[in-house]
């Protein structure tokens, strides 16, 4: 599904996205060392085990991407100028290697830009749940829009 344009989007719409990913322990490592955060909780399993958790704790930076990226079909694909800024970001509750993850997308609020004609900004809010149900990250992320009207995407 290609995204949609500013006009598309309704304010209090839900997206549960399709899309699902189970997080490896190669995700979890590359994405961290690319990002060169040597956190022990992250890339040894060895110094992990002796932590809180038992286990390596994936990296909230990444959970962070998927929940932006697995939401892109649904509502910004090919229609979106670019992100302006993500807010209250949090991470309830932990994930781990081999958890599955699914995220949701709300409509928070949206309004045409005062500076760009034939451009408007979505606020969204993404939720990510790991396959118990449980709320595991969310943010809100206003992105700059088309509107169909201009025909630029």
């Amino acid at each position: 599904m290609a995204g949609l344009y500013f006009e598309e989007f309704e304010i209090g719409r839900t997206f549960d996205h399709e899309w699902t990913r189970t997080l490896t322990e190669t995700d979890n490592k590359w994405f961290s060392l690319l990002t060169m955060n040597p956190q022990p909780l992250h890339i040894d399993s060895h110094a992990a085990a002796k932590s809180v958790w038992k286990k390596p704790l994936v990296n909230s930076l990444f959970t962070l991407g998927c929940m932006v990226g697995m939401s892109v079909n649904d509502t910004t694909f090919g229609t979106t100028i670019s992100n302006l800024g993500m807010s209250d970001v949090k991470f309830p509750h932990p994930l781990f290697e081999g958890d599955t993850i699914r995220i949701r997308t709300t409509v928070l609020d949206k309004r045409e830009s005062k500076s760009r004609p034939g451009e408007g900004i979505v606020t969204l809010r993404h939720e990510c749940f790991n396959q118990d149900g449980k709320l595991c990250g969310s943010c809100d992320r206003a992105a700059l829009m088309y509107m169909r009207s201009t025909g630029d995407a």
